[in-house]
C-alpha cells in the first residue's frame, strides 16, 4: 500500500458556516468593524441607561439586542483576524477554533441576558409603571440612525463577502427593531396605554431568542465538527469517486476548522498507484473552488487497508 498527502491551504478564500461561497473579511473593512463596534457599544450604554431611567423595558430589551449585535460584529471581525494568526508547535491549526468558542460564549451570554430581561418584563406586566414615551421615541430614533449608518458601511461588500453580509444583516435588523420601539413610544404618547411597552419588550426578546437559538445551534454543530451546512458530503464523495483512477473512497472527514475555514481528509484507493502530484493539486483546487474546502489532505492507497480502516 502506498500513501501520499496533498495539502491545500489558501488564505485568500474562506468558507462561512451556513452559507455558500468563499469569504474572509477584507482588510479594508477593519475600519468599518471598528467604527460599528464603537458606535453601537456607546449606544448600548446610552439606551440601557435611558431605558431604566424612563421605565421603558422596550428600550432595555432593544439595548440587549444591540449588545448581541456588537458581539456578532466582534465575532465576525475576530474570525477574519484569527484566520491570519500563524500556527505554532503547540497550536498547529493556529487559533482558528477560537471563533467557535466565541460563538458558544456569545450564545450563553445572550441566554443570560434574555432571562434577565424577561424576568423584569414579566414583573413590569404584573406591576405596571409609568413610561416616558417621548424618551423611547428619541433614544430609539438615534438607534435607527446609528444602525442604518453602520449597515451602510457594510452594504458594498454584502454580495461578495458572507462575513460582511452577516454584519450588514445584523445592523439592518437592529434598525428595524429600533423602529418598532419608536412606534411603541408614539403609541404610548397618543393612547397612554403603558402595557404597550412590556409587550414590545416581549416581542424584542422573542427576536433575540430566535437569533440566539440559531447561534447556539450552529456553534454547537461547529464544536462537534459537523459537516458545515453548505457542504454536501454526498456530492463531495461522488466527486472524489469520479476522479480518474479512483476505485474507492473511504475515511472521508469534513469539518470546520473555525467559523471561516473548512478542512477535509480522505483516503483514495487507486489500484494503478500514485498518479502524481498534479492529480492531487487538481483535486485540492476543485475542492476549494467548488465546495469551499480550503484545507484538504488526501492519502493515496493501491488497495484498501482493512486492518486499519475496516471493510
Amino acid at each position: 500500500m502506498g500513501g501520499a498527502h496533498s495539502h491545500s491551504h489558501s488564505h485568500s478564500h474562506g468558507h462561512i458556516h451556513g452559507a455558500g461561497g468563499h469569504s474572509h473579511a477584507p482588510a479594508d473593512f477593519g475600519r468599518a468593524f471598528a467604527i460599528g463596534i464603537i458606535l453601537n457599544s456607546a449606544f448600548v450604554i446610552v439606551e440601557a441607561t435611558y431605558g431604566f431611567l424612563s421605565g421603558s423595558m422596550a428600550l432595555v430589551a432593544d439595548a440587549g439586542h444591540n449588545l448581541s449585535d456588537v458581539l456578532a460584529l466582534m465575532l465576525a471581525w475576530g474570525a477574519s483576524v484569527a484566520a491570519k494568526k500563524p500556527a505554532s508547535p503547540r497550536y498547529t491549526y493556529g487559533f482558528k477554533s477560537s471563533t467557535i468558542l466565541a460563538a458558544l460564549a456569545n450564545a450563553m451570554l445572550l441566554a443570560i441576558a434574555i432571562g434577565a430581561i424577561l424576568f423584569e418584563t414579566i414583573h413590569r406586566i404584573l406591576e405596571p409603571a409609568p413610561v416616558e414615551g417621548m424618551t423611547m421615541v428619541v433614544v430609539a430614533g438615534i438607534g435607527i440612525a446609528i444602525n442604518t449608518f453602520t449597515a451602510l458601511m457594510f452594504m458594498r461588500g454584502r454580495k461578495n463577502d458572507l462575513n460582511i453580509r452577516g454584519a450588514f444583516l445584523h445592523m439592518a435588523a437592529d434598525a428595524l427593531v429600533s423602529l418598532g420601539v419608536v412606534i411603541a413610544g408614539v403609541a404610548i404618547l397618543y393612547t397612554g396605554q403603558i402595557w404597550i411597552d412590556p409587550v414590545t419588550s416581549l416581542i424584542i426578546v422573542a427576536v433575540i431568542a430566535w437569533g440566539t437559538w440559531g447561534l447556539a445551534k450552529d456553534s454547537i454543530k461547529l464544536g462537534l465538527h459537523a459537516v458545515p451546512e453548505n457542504v454536501d458530503e454526498t456530492k463531495v464523495r461522488a466527486f472524489l469517486a469520479k476522479c480518474e483512477g479512483v476505485s474507492e473512497v473511504h475515511d472521508l472527514h469534513i469539518w470546520p476548522m473555525s467559523t471561516t475555514e473548512t478542512a477535509l481528509t480522505v483516503h483514495l484507493v487507486v489500484p494503478n498507484g500514485h498518479p502524481g502530484d498534479s492529480f492531487l493539486h487538481s483535486i485540492s483546487h476543485k475542492l476549494e473552488h467548488e465546495f469551499g474546502i480550503n484545507h484538504s489532505t488526501i492519502q493515496i492507497e493501491r488497495e484498501r487497508d482493512c486492518a486499519t480502516s475496516g471493510c
